[in-house]
């Protein structure tokens, strides 16, 4: 089982990839509580749902890629205590979070070149990461590549909603968001990324799409809490 620490695999060193590193490796020491503060909480319910979903797969060996501070990768492994877990992101200052929060397994890697062999997971999840990632399809790619035919992925993340919401989460996301995590964690810089990467980020049907693009059957979307979050998953080919 690889472990925290272990060289990330070869890929671009500048880009998006560089940029996002840096952001998060600024915030993780408050990550969380921005988190739980600027959601209201929902994040808590937002993972319970996806790791319910993962408990229904029953699967064997999980990956949680980008796992961030681990709090998704803690709540698979409660909702599957039989399944072993491994959290792989490749920022190292949230890994670190991850394991003082009791992540056992941890790997630093990059998403877009995984250090891991093919087929060799039951199922793949990853919460509020691809969105970040240097290629969506590229991330989808190395997903499908690692999980064994007949895998589940799972993806949750951030999304407009297609309703009355939308204006004023907008709002909250562009104008309040930003301001409200300055005085949080000291960096305004990583919150404007966040809400302009939402507005970019494909969601609904053009996600599904995406994902069995790239070697997916039966994708399906959930939205969440009005359509703020949406979780996406799918069958590996």
């Amino acid at each position: 089982m690889p472990v925290l620490g272990a060289t990330p695999s070869p890929g671009p060193a500048e880009g998006k990839g560089a940029a996002v590193r840096r952001l998060f490796g600024a915030i993780a020491r408050r990550y969380d509580l921005a988190n739980h503060l600027l959601s209201c909480g929902l994040d808590f319910w937002w993972r319970r749902r996806a790791a319910k979903v993962v408990r229904d797969w029953k699967p064997a060996r999980v990956l949680d890629l980008a796992t961030g501070s681990g709090d998704l990768a803690l709540a698979v492994a409660k909702a599957c205590p039989d399944a072993e877990v491994l959290g792989a992101d490749f920022c190292l200052p949230m890994l670190l979070a991850a394991r003082h929060k009791g992540v056992k397994n941890l790997i630093q890697a990059d998403g877009m070149w995984l250090p891991l062999s093919d087929s060799a997971f039951d199922a793949v999840t990853i919460a509020f990461g691809l969105r970040n990632m240097e290629s969506w399809e590229r991330g989808l790619a190395e997903i499908a590549r690692v999980l064994r035919p007949g895998g589940h992925v799972l993806v949750l993340d951030f999304s407009i909603p297609r309703s009355l919401l939308s204006a004023p989460y907008r709002f909250y996301l562009h104008r309040v968001v930003p301001a409200f995590a300055r005085l949080l964690t000291g960096d305004r810089q990583a919150y404007e990324y966040l809400g302009a990467s939402i507005e970019k980020f494909p969601t609904g049907i053009a996600m599904t799409g995406m994902i069995e693009a790239a070697g997916f059957a039966d994708a399906k979307c959930e939205p969440l809490t009005g359509g703020i979050v949406s979780l996406y998953i799918a069958r590996r080919l």
